[in-house]
């Protein structure tokens, strides 16, 4: 794998002539690859479970995501390592391994829900065996991470992140109760309930995942270290306003674009299925197959092929972040831009994660109730990742002069107590009657 080309090492804004795509990487893919089948998934449900009164939570989870995202971004771009990388330097082995453990065991269900939730897609649009779709999608992600030259693969991320606008057309094809729609968006509506606290927390836990914090700070550090003129900004701080700006303005946009995305699905979702009173709604693909008889044959192929483009683009997001996750827990050469003789343990790392995610799909396992788990572990394994990062950032052996200071880090750890509450509120509605 060829590694990427060299860019002028000088003090110039050549990202800025290039363009505004040009300046967007890291933050772009990652609030992107945040709308993954199963994350389609779970705003399908809360749709047509709760209808349009469950929108408002997405506006609440912006600021949130956007803080914890800007600092783990920050935090590759400061030190030249990424979240893992930093751990496992500052605090003992057996705490960067329980939590490497946890976001393996997270990511491999994820990867293995998102294959089967394309392969389902597949299926619906042209027939077809489902399992042959599962092992096909999983091939050319592996492929592609491994023999794409990283420059050119980043590239073909960001052009993946349009497929999203799928749902916009999904959208603009159903016909909406706007007056509903803007008033479920604008104005909090809280139940007590336990169908309510479950959607909740799987809606943060959604926005809000460890593989996301851990992608965009590996990345950051890519970027840095395959450009020969750059140094981590904690040793050379010269470029300090400029990169940072780059990095609030590429996360502001990529999780606005997130959750812009997912606003589509909840209200299209809420305007179709929960006004025919559809709300047993499980996964993305079985969301598709009912817009049809509701919304017609069009909503139902746009939201299909939704589905497939963004599993191509999260797969690759989710068994990469597991890989640079031990990969730099155990010191290894990690990242997309090494050919793959310079990085075996890494590559190894993250075949063997979509491999494990293919096994699944032909295992007799639930993948509803694998998903539900998975979220379970994602939200016990957040806050702790997001304490240590918000403990990291303030630190001066870590982040030299660039410690995070100000509305940021209060934002930061106002994110961090969002999910710990996610915690309570999983285990409070897992308690509570269903029949609520």
């Amino acid at each position: 794998m060829a590694k990427a080309e060299a860019k002028t090492p000088d003090d110039k804004k050549p990202d800025e002539k290039n363009g505004l795509l040009k300046r967007l990487g890291p933050g772009l893919i990652t609030g992107a690859s945040d709308d993954d089948p199963s994350g389609i998934g779970t705003y399908s449900q809360a749709g047509a479970q709760l209808g349009f009164g469950i929108g408002w939570t997405m506006l609440l989870s912006y600021p949130l995501m956007v803080a914890i995202q800007e600092i783990s971004g920050r935090i590759g771009r400061v030190t030249g390592h990424g979240i893992a990388g930093n751990v496992c330097r500052n605090y003992p082995g057996w705490v960067i391994w329980s939590l490497v453990g946890l976001l393996f065991v997270a990511n491999t269900i994820n990867v293995a829900a998102d294959l089967g939730a394309m392969a389902d897609a597949a299926k619906l649009v042209i027939g077809g065996s489902a399992i042959i779709y599962v092992i096909a999608f999983a091939v050319v992600s592996v492929l592609a991470q491994i023999f794409i030259a990283y420059k050119r693969y980043v590239a073909i991320l960001k052009w993946l992140t349009l497929v999203l606008f799928a749902y916009v057309v999904a959208l603009a094809v159903v016909k909406v109760p706007w007056a509903d729609a803007l008033k479920g968006l604008f104005i909090p509506k809280v139940e007590w309930s336990g169908a309510f606290l479950t959607t909740l927390v799987a809606i943060l836990g959604t926005t809000i995942s460890p593989y996301l914090f851990i992608w965009q700070s590996s990345q950051e550090a890519e970027e840095q270290r395959i450009h020969p003129g750059k140094k981590p900004l904690k040793e050379d701080a010269r470029t300090e306003e400029r990169e940072l700006w780059r990095i609030r303005l590429d996360t502001m946009i990529g999780m606005a674009f997130s959750n812009i995305i997912a606003i589509a699905i909840i209200i299209t979702t809420a305007a179709t299925l929960h006004q025919q009173g559809v709300t047993d709604v499980q996964s993305s693909a079985q969301a598709a197959a009912a817009l049809k008889p509701i919304a017609g044959p069009m909503a139902e192929l746009v939201f299909a092929l939704g589905i497939i483009g963004t599993g191509l683009l999260a797969v690759p997001v989710l068994a990469g972040s597991t890989a640079y996750a031990i990969g730099e827990g155990r010191k290894w050469p990690v990242g997309l831009a090494r050919k793959p003789k310079q990085a075996v343990a890494f590559y190894s790392v993250l075949a063997l994660s979509v491999g494990l995610g293919v096994a699944l799909n032909f295992m007799p396992i639930d993948p509803i109730k694998a998903l539900y788990w998975s979220a379970v572990i994602n939200g016990v394994l957040a806050a702790p990742v997001m304490t240590m990062l918000m403990l990291l950032v303030r630190r001066r052996d870590v982040m030299g002069k660039l410690v995070v200071e100000g509305w940021l880090y209060w934002l930061g750890w106002a994110s961090t107590a969002a999910m710990a509450l996610c915690i309570v509120g999983m285990v409070v509605s897992m308690l509570m009657p269903t029949t609520s």
